[in-house]
């Protein structure tokens, strides 16, 4: 299997990274205030240090990438993504909405990615050719899209809204999200999970960094899923992303004027 090394090391290292943001979570952590104003905690930073200790050890010539300053150059044209806490807001109020971030990016773009919320035992992984899987109380699944092509049967989810009324689309997002069954807003991890297990079909992301975006790329693309930046390119380095069911396609490039 391709990556089969790589995975068990992620899968090993998410749960190496889980355990400790746990016990984070229940013995207490300071917070600091980062220079965007976002906040960063003592966990962010300890697991971080760990999920980059065991890949440097086990992947010596690859690069790293961490949103807490993890980064190595590498030698291999591969290069490992880091979100040690994705959701760190829902981390520090103490809800369980949070999740650890671990992707490996080659020349083709995102080639394998975890997500995992020790906090829900849940762990959702995919790597390129090889499916989306979704772990649950130790039950492994194959992860598929719903095939709901009906915008007025459809879940959306769109994460960012306190950002919504600065940015470019804010005049049609309100109308837009009428026009769904529902629409929900439970941060940008799960809410992108649900589009790839089937239980929603369209997800909006306003502003996010590549550390938010590698491993949801690779395991929407998996799950049967589109994955586009709003420019319409399939990339983690738009600054933005969506997520839709190939039967939104039509719905999805209306509203980003893809034409």
């Amino acid at each position: 299997m391709a990556f089969e090394r790589e995975l068990q090391v992620a899968l090993s290292a998410a749960a190496e990274t889980g355990a400790l943001s746990l016990r984070y979570a229940d013995e207490g952590f300071d917070v600091e205030t980062k220079p965007d104003d976002s906040p960063v905690t003592a966990a962010d930073k300890a697991c971080e240090q760990l999920i980059a200790g065991i890949l440097s050890t086990e992947f010596p010539d690859d690069g790293l990438l961490g949103e807490e300053g993890a980064a190595a150059d590498g030698s291999s044209g591969r290069r490992w993504i880091i979100d040690p806490i994705d959701g760190t807001r829902d981390f520090i109020r103490g809800n369980r909405f949070w999740a650890n971030f671990l992707a490996l990016e080659d020349a083709a773009g995102p080639a394998l990615g975890i997500v995992s919320f020790p906090a829900l035992g849940e762990l959702y992984w995919a790597a390129r050719g090889k499916g989306a899987w979704r772990i649950v109380d130790g039950r492994e699944s194959r992860m598929a899209v719903s095939k709901v092509s009906e915008v007025s049967k459809a879940v959306a989810c769109v994460n960012g809204l306190s950002e919504a009324a600065f940015r470019p689309f804010a005049e049609k997002l309100l109308p837009f999200m009428s026009r769904f069954s529902s629409v929900r807003s439970m941060g940008g991890a799960l809410d992108a999970m649900l589009i790839c297990c089937g239980q929603a079909d369209f997800w909006f992301e306003s502003s996010a960094k590549p550390w938010d975006l590698a491993p949801l790329a690779i395991i929407a693309r998996e799950s049967g899923a589109r994955f586009l930046s709003h420019s319409g390119e399939e990339t983690i380095y738009g600054g933005n992303a969506v997520v839709f069911t190939p039967g939104l396609e039509a719905v999805a490039r209306e509203f980003l004027e893809l034409g």
